[in-house]
């Protein structure tokens, strides 16, 4: 079985950045065949609700994965030896800012999807047709003629180059989709939805059945993409406003039409990978000092205040739920940019995007919840961050929300001085059957405060249970920022929730450190 994340990293990067030619062949837009959703016609910002309230007033019906035999097996190389022509791309001979690929159905994609093109109230469907793919010698034949959809698209745009038309964004597989900001590689995806995450009764995966993509205005960096979500609980309408740059942004607004009561829903859900780091090589033999593509979730409460919570790959499933009222903003963060701090060349785990979000208008009482999924391999996405709404969506009801995606890197929203810049841990000495912790935070200071003016700085230091002792607070003359170092007598627990303030003598403050330690 090939895992989600390892075999979309290896394909988003199988064409080529740069397309140079014409549009939808002709002999594609004369395809007949009848799609339910994205379907050529008259298209309104209101078109998208319109069929998910329809929808969510009948029983759901999966969609029909049935493939050709010949697309229904392909092993991991065949599906890959299939490949998009550039000179295909949809906008490439407009002059527009935006050009769009296409992605083909295969074993490892099953679930159809559908497109339309939308320009001046008009909805053009988008047929699947097998001249705007290569097939290498992989690829068992005859290729199917019938209009069998798409598995995904992707949009290329200027990001790093003005005469380069790079990959900004991708939508493929479930409700899943992954942006990056200039001069970044792929790293964590974005999903439409979470429902009944880590539920011992499973997870539901909802679908974007449907995309209706709005053609670019020339001059202008801006692309909006319509999406149908679709699940057993809920059907939705999503709207993607998208911006290349540092960082890339997505403006959000989602409308919800559930069938039963959500009760276990994650708002603007993001996905990642967390190996190991400094604070977490137990059992880790490898050349790489650290193996991430986030290290920590981040957090500006309703109130102003930053949390920083490092990530941890734990011996069992963890679900921390830090409770607020309308946050500011959360996300899962890439904050060290060293390539010593990584070691490789090949995945520049430096490079992967942050993803930053921002609720819009008043998301009420609820929590930011991070998962964490044990991995023995950095293939797995193991960690997911939301926000869970503290009051159920009832069935029946219409529930809208609208939130910014940044894709970049740390952002500096919130209040205080400092901000951590690293995590580390080790054994300290002995102590019962588990050893005394060291811990070691680093901190550094955000740009314009001057140390100088801060006076000195002390720290408190909460455990939940055990014993804290020996905190010490140092200048960090490598760095130019500030240590905390303290010990962390467990006395036999197995789980601790421990929490440092950091406070200055001119009444500067620090982010809070929050960390779960498990034995």
């Amino acid at each position: 079985m090939i895992d989600r994340r390892d075999f979309l990293a290896r394909a988003l990067t199988a064409v080529g950045a740069v397309v140079v030619a014409t549009g939808v062949p002709a002999a594609a837009r004369a395809a007949t065949l009848q799609h339910q959703f994205a379907v050529t016609g008259p298209f309104t910002r209101s078109t998208v609700a319109e069929i998910a309230r329809a929808l969510s007033k009948k029983p759901y019906e999966a969609p029909d994965t049935s493939l050709p035999p010949i697309l229904e097996n392909l092993t991991y190389d065949q599906y890959r030896d299939i490949r998009f022509r550039p000179e295909t791309a949809i906008w490439a001979d407009k002059g527009l800012p935006y050009q769009m690929q296409l992605f083909h159905r295969g074993s490892y994609f099953k679930e159809p999807v559908e497109i339309a093109l939308v320009e001046n109230g008009q909805a053009t469907h988008v047929p699947y047709d097998p001249n705007l793919f290569n097939y290498g010698p992989l690829v068992p034949q005859p290729i199917p003629s019938e209009d069998i959809g798409f598995s995904g698209f992707r949009l290329h745009s200027p990001l790093n180059k003005p005469d380069v038309f790079d990959e900004v964004l991708v939508f493929q597989g479930a409700s899943y989709f992954r942006s990056l900001g200039k001069d970044e590689v792929y790293g964590l995806s974005a999903r439409g939805l979470a429902l009944k995450t880590a539920d011992p009764e499973g997870e539901e995966f909802p679908l974007f059945r449907a995309f209706w993509v709005e053609t670019p205005t020339a001059g202008s960096d801006t692309c909006v993409v319509n999406a149908l979500l679709d699940s057993p609980s809920v059907s939705g309408a999503y709207r993607f406003t998208i911006r290349p740059g540092l960082p890339t942004t997505i403006d959000v607004e989602a409308q919800l039409f559930p069938r039963a009561d959500l009760s276990k829903v994650g708002l603007a859900p993001g996905t990642s990978m967390f190996f190991f780091s400094a604070n977490g090589r137990t059992d880790i033999d490898d050349f790489r000092p650290e193996v991430h593509d986030s290290d920590g979730l981040l957090m500006v409460t309703g109130r102003g205040d930053r949390w920083w919570r490092p990530l941890a790959n734990p011996k069992e499933l963890q679900i921390s739920a830090f409770q607020d009222r309308s946050p500011r903003g959360f996300g899962l963060i890439q904050r060290d940019r060293n390539f010593d701090s990584y070691q490789d060349l090949e995945a520049a785990y430096q490079k992967r995007p942050s993803l930053w979000i921002e609720p819009v208008g008043d998301w009420g009482a609820g929590a930011v919840t991070l998962v964490e999924i044990p991995t023995n391999s950095e293939i797995h996405d193991n960690i997911v961050a939301y926000w869970a709404p503290q009051d159920k969506i009832p069935a029946g009801t219409e529930f809208f929300f609208a939130y910014r995606l940044f894709w970049g890197g740390d952002p500096a929203l919130g209040s205080g001085a400092a901000y951590v810049t690293a995590t580390r841990s080790g054994r300290a000495g002995v102590g019962g059957p588990t050893p005394v912790r060291l811990f070691v935070i680093d901190y550094g200071f955000f740009e314009g405060v001057d140390p100088a003016k801060l006076g000195a700085a002390k720290a408190s230091v909460q455990a939940s249970k055990g014993t804290v002792k020996n905190i010490v607070v140092v200048n960090n003359s490598e760095t130019g920022g500030v240590r905390l170092s303290f010990e962390l007598d467990p006395q036999n627990e197995t789980l601790i929730e421990l929490t440092a303030t950091l406070a200055f003598d001119g009444g500067q403050t620090a982010e809070t450190w929050a960390f779960r330690w498990t034995a």
